[in-house]
């Protein structure tokens, strides 16, 4: 798969859509996310053309329906979206953004555990 391209916080509401099932019709999305979403019809397919823009779906055209899906992974696209993120906010620097995110955040013993074994692991 290309390299993931941004993705902007809206567009991340599609593309999780479509990681989940896929081909999808803009129709389908549109049902998906009538749940969560307010958005117009015409916003959603303003978004999906971005996305085909970007090279991170592609389609498949049926008659007069378009049936699209993923061409970027999306375990890539987290990757590239929290390594921009570090950048920007913490300069890059990891431990800053842990000791950030342990002290504000709550944790129950079940995650610290899971957090120390991780650390072990990562330790060897």
């Amino acid at each position: 798969m290309p390299e993931s391209p941004p993705i902007s916080d809206a567009e991340w509401d599609i593309m999780r859509i479509v990681w989940q099932a896929s081909p999808l019709t803009a129709a389908d999305i549109i049902s998906r996310l009538s749940g969560t979403k307010s958005w117009k019809p015409k916003t959603v397919k303003t978004l999906i053309g971005r996305l085909v823009q970007k090279g991170a779906l592609g389609f498949s055209k049926d008659g007069r329906e378009y049936a699209y899906f993923p061409l970027v992974n999306e375990e890539e696209c987290v990757r590239e979206a929290s390594r921009s993120f570090l950048d920007r906010i913490y300069g890059g620097a990891l431990k800053p953004m842990m000791v950030h995110f342990l002290e504000s955040g709550k944790l129950s013993p079940d995650d610290i555990k899971e957090l120390k074994d991780l650390l072990r692991e990562k330790e060897k």
